[in-house]
Parts: structure tokens; C-alpha cells; sequence
């Protein structure tokens, strides 16, 4: 696939970089109430969900270096996944300080959860740049969606420090992905029976980065699932209002299904006639 115009896909990038430049940018030392710090009153299960954010976060070399190897060709791309990687690692740097200063974690603590994710490298999860665009988009949605709750979440534990980080994070998360749904956009217009079986092929093996990469997280999960992610909410959540914003349909998605059958199927059969 061609994907974008290079003028069209550096377009994409100028407008989200000048609106967070000029809207959405803020400042993890200055923008924050860091003098509630202190009186924070400490919540295990919100501090393991903001420790194991911190951690999924904390993967930005291979986030960016993976990407930049599949983006580099196309200057747009590349620079704006450099950007959005600046951003990600300021959500990781606000939650570690945030754990540090309210003393739900000491340094120490964090410097050795650190150097247990170093032992973990976070891979491609599909090997095309139509397939990533439609990653990110789900990825992001998600993401938005889970730290929305965690927003809420803060909020009712009266942590007013946690809920302004989460409200900041959650806006560059919303816009990280109205970029890959714009991108999206621009690849229907382009390939659209292409794309919608990229969707359909990315929705049927996506998996958010924390299974693989957070350390103990089998032992996280229970706390976590307090937030109420399942396959039914991301379905519900996330997957149908991404179609809706594409304008793609369901019964395109299955079309898409159908073909991807019936190609696995021609691709077997010689196999099986040596049998």
C-alpha cells in the first residue's frame, strides 16, 4: 500500500502538532497540584493501577524504536510517532512521580520494578503499516477509556492530585487517537476493502501490551479488572464506536472475515492433499 501522500500525511501531523502545541500541551511540574501530595490519603488498588500504567508506559525505547523501523520511510509518520512518544513518556514520568512524592512508593521500589521491565522487549504485534495504524486506534481507545475510569475512580476516592494526572493523560490519549482514526480514514478512502480486513484482522488477535510486559501481572489482574475492561465492554466500547466513526460496517467486517476463511482454507488445502 501507497498510504497517504507524503503532502497529505504531513499535513495530518502539522495540524496535531500545532494543536497540542497551541491547546493541549501541559507541564508535569507546573500544570499539577503537587502540594496535595502530602496529604494524599493512600489507596493500594489505585497505587498498583497507577504503578502498572506507569510500567506499560515505561516501554518507550520500544515502542518508538519498533515503530521507527517500520515508519522511517515517511517523514510525517516517523516524526509524528517521535512526538507521540514524548507524550507517552511524560504519562510514565507523572505516574512515578506521583507514586514517589504521595509516598505509596519509594524510589528504590521504583528503580527495581524499572529494572525488572528491562528484562521484557515489547515486539511489533503486526508486521504492516495499515495493520499498526489499526492497532493504534484500538490501543488508544482503550487506553483512553481505562484511564476515563481510573479518572473516575480517583475522584471518588477523593485523590484530586491522581484524578488531574489522569484527566491530562486522558487528553493526549483521546487525541493520540483521533490521529490513527484520521489515518484510518485516509486508507478507506484509499484501499477500503483492504483496510476493513486489516480491521478485521487486528480486532480478531488485538491484545493490550500490559499481558506481556508487566512483571506479576497475573497477579494484578484481579485488581484491575476493577476496571471493568472485558472482551464484552471493548466490543461494546471501544470496537463499534471506531466502526462508527470509519463508517464501516459490520457486514463489511464479516465479508472480511468470510475472504480471510476462504484464503486460509486455499492456503491449507495443498497441505492436506500431501497428507
Amino acid at each position: 500500500m501507497s498510504y497517504l501522500s507524503e503532502e497529505q500525511l504531513y499535513r495530518n501531523y502539522l495540524e496535531f502538532f500545532e494543536t497540542a502545541e497551541r491547546k493541549r500541551r501541559w507541564n508535569v511540574f507546573d500544570d499539577l497540584p503537587w502540594e496535595l501530595a502530602e496529604r494524599t490519603r493512600h489507596n493500594a488498588d489505585l497505587a498498583l493501577c497507577a504503578e502498572t500504567f506507569c510500567g506499560v508506559e515505561s516501554y518507550m525505547p520500544d515502542y518508538v524504536g519498533e515503530g521507527l523501523n517500520l515508519f522511517r520511510d515517511s517523514f510525517g509518520q516517523a516524526w509524528w510517532h517521535v512526538n507521540w512518544g514524548y507524550e507517552e513518556a511524560k504519562h510514565a514520568l507523572v505516574l512515578r512521580e506521583y507514586l514517589v512524592r504521595t509516598g505509596q512508593r519509594t524510589s528504590r521500589q521504583m528503580f527495581e520494578f524499572e529494572a525488572d521491565l528491562t528484562k521484557r522487549r515489547w515486539k511489533l504485534p503486526f508486521p504492516t503499516i495499515r495493520q499498526m495504524i489499526c492497532y493504534g486506534a484500538l490501543q488508544e481507545k482503550t487506553t483512553w477509556m481505562i484511564y476515563r475510569r481510573q479518572l473516575a475512580a480517583a475522584r471518588e476516592a477523593g485523590d484530586e492530585l491522581l484524578a488531574s494526572i489522569y484527566r491530562f493523560i486522558s487528553r493526549d490519549e483521546a487525541a493520540h487517537g483521533g490521529f490513527y482514526l484520521d489515518a484510518i480514514g485516509a486508507c478507506l478512502a484509499e484501499d477500503r476493502e483492504g483496510t476493513v480486513a486489516d480491521l478485521h484482522h487486528v480486532f480478531s488477535n488485538f491484545n493490550m501490551p500490559a499481558y506481556d510486559l508487566v512483571p506479576d501481572y497475573e497477579s494484578r489482574i484481579e485488581v484491575m479488572r476493577a476496571v471493568g475492561i472485558d472482551r464484552t465492554v471493548f466490543l461494546r466500547e471501544v470496537f463499534l464506536p471506531v466502526l462508527s466513526r470509519l463508517k464501516v460496517s459490520r457486514r463489511e467486517l464479516a465479508k472480511a472475515a468470510a475472504r480471510e476463511a476462504e484464503a486460509g482454507l486455499r492456503t491449507r488445502l495443498p497441505m492436506d492433499r500431501k497428507q
